[in-house]
């Protein structure tokens, strides 16, 4: 009866001491209190009591990273957030040298983000996105090196911007789209003026061209039976025909 209730003991504590590590997964084994090794995927041993053991993830997390309200290097407030993409490249570094790299990945980026975001004019954050999301992405990944952790992408999703700052900035742009339009018509003005000057210097130096235009016009005109036409008569002409009605 001894035997059955030792081998029963045994039985379950074997079980207790089978754990199993997941294929994307690593596990930080500890002897009693001291790193012992790294367990990796599949069904392994860990002694109960003398043995304890930690799961890391190891595929990629993401991190969202809220609001921040930050100053940029032209005084101007603006709210940003971000999205952190990193995975734990050593899982021991990743248990031993940090409590929680999850909270400190987070809390890392977003001091990063707000310091980033300062050292720009508005302009800059709003022109340069992708490039202040690089020199974040750089700045974390190093800081992050001895907690084993690889930063894979940070991107900078929205600036909100104050509703005064919008308001200006629509004025700004609407005054823009208005100079633009303006040179555009002063161009067009110009291209016909200058088309006007070559047409008329090829009627003027062309004999018999000015009659041609005039009759051309004239039939043009004549098709449409509701246009009425008015001819101007020289006084020369008048002059003419006084002469004849006198003889």
């Amino acid at each position: 009866m001894a035997w059955t209730i030792l081998l029963y003991i045994a039985g379950l504590i074997l079980l207790s001491s089978l754990k199993i590590v997941f294929q994307y997964e690593r596990g930080v084994k500890f002897t009693f209190g001291k790193f012992s090794g790294m367990m990796k995927p599949g069904l392994r041993l860990v002694i109960p009591v003398i043995q304890t053991w930690q799961r890391v993830d190891m595929r990629v997390n993401v991190v969202d990273v809220p609001d921040q309200d930050c100053i940029t290097k032209d005084n101007v407030s603006v709210r940003v957030n971000a999205v952190l993409y990193f995975k734990v490249s050593t899982a021991q570094k990743a248990v031993i040298q940090v409590e929680n790299y999850l909270y400190a990945v987070s809390q890392l980026a977003q001091t990063t983000m707000r310091n980033a975001v300062g050292e720009v004019t508005l302009d800059q954050l709003l022109g340069q996105r992708d490039q202040i999301s690089k020199k974040i992405e750089s700045i974390v990944d190093k800081a992050t090196d001895e907690w084993g952790i690889k930063v894979d992408a940070v991107d900078l999703k929205d600036v909100e911007l104050p509703e005064n700052m919008k308001r200006t900035m629509a004025k700004e742009a609407e005054s823009e789209r208005e100079r633009r339009a303006i040179i555009i018509r002063a161009d067009g003005e110009r291209i016909a003026s200058e088309k006007l000057m070559q047409a008329a210097k090829v009627l003027g130096s062309t004999k018999g061209a000015v009659h041609l235009r005039t009759l051309q016009n004239l039939n043009d005109i004549s098709s449409d039976q509701t246009n009425t036409i008015v001819f101007a008569v020289p006084i020369e002409s008048l002059g003419a025909l006084e002469g004849m009605s006198v003889r």
